[in-house]
């Protein structure tokens, strides 16, 4: 491993460490590069693991996390949302929370399926892997503020962590419902500062980078992570849980 990922492995593992107390804590888990990545590192640091995973019934969260987990072989439960509740559930959020956003509706929906999932195994910790695609470029705007060059793609990583901050003390509110903390170690801002030294060029490389989060695959390859999911493109929570679809309908 080189100075550079061993340096990326450190500062996220001290940052796991300074965030979550609890040592058996649940993790929602798509099976993509984020989520398979701090599974994969918090059981290395001997954290006693649950994956959680919701979405519709055949949904592509459901599937492809089964299929991870194949590998990984970590305890593992999912939810399947119930659509006949759906728009109750999507209704009473979107009074909790006080907003439009399609977004953070969509985001605090699915974090209620997942602290309703926590709950039912006696879990009041779940960690999730927010932060990556902030702060390495995991969103197509990062392709699109390319030819802006670093100042572009800084004022959008601005943004996006000033929202995706916000968005989490409303996932947070609809998750205390059911007595759960969703903790995210790479928002810390000890870590949010580390990750904005790390060189543009080691996240993505051009405005045609279907992939970007370079260092963090690298990374993720390096410490037996499957490569299925090291090299799995961006498919966001609220598109492969079908919520987004679903949200949708009732709007």
């Amino acid at each position: 491993m080189d100075e550079m990922n061993k340096k990326l492995l450190d500062n996220i593992q001290n940052s796991i460490s300074e965030t979550i107390p609890k040592k058996k804590i649940g993790i929602a888990f798509s099976g993509g590069v984020d989520s398979t990545l701090i599974s994969k590192i918090c059981s290395d640091m001997n954290y006693d693991i649950i994956l959680l995973t919701i979405g519709f019934p055949d949904s592509h969260d459901i599937l492809f996390a089964k299929e991870i987990n194949e590998f990984l072989k970590y305890p593992h439960h999912t939810l399947e949302i119930d659509s006949d509740t759906f728009s109750t559930v999507s209704s009473k959020i979107k009074q909790t929370i006080k907003t439009d956003n399609l977004s953070w509706n969509e985001n605090c929906i699915a974090f209620h399926y997942v602290s309703k999932l926590a709950k039912s195994l006696e879990l009041d910790t779940v960690v999730t892997a927010n932060g990556i695609d902030e702060l390495f470029c995991g969103y197509n705007a990062y392709r699109e503020a390319f030819a802006g060059g670093e100042s572009k793609i800084s004022e959008v990583m601005d943004a996006k962590l000033d929202n995706e901050l916000k968005m989490m003390k409303a996932v947070n509110l609809v998750a205390s419902e059911f007595g759960v903390k969703i903790l995210q170690p790479l928002l810390s801002s000890k870590f949010i500062e580390y990750a904005k030294t790390i060189p543009i060029s080691e996240k993505i490389h051009d405005s045609e980078d279907l992939y970007r989060k370079h260092i963090i695959r690298k990374l993720a390859s390096e410490i037996n992570v499957p490569e299925l999911s090291c090299t799995k493109r961006k498919k966001a929570l609220q598109y492969g849980s079908k919520i987004h679809k679903a949200l949708l309908k009732t709007r």
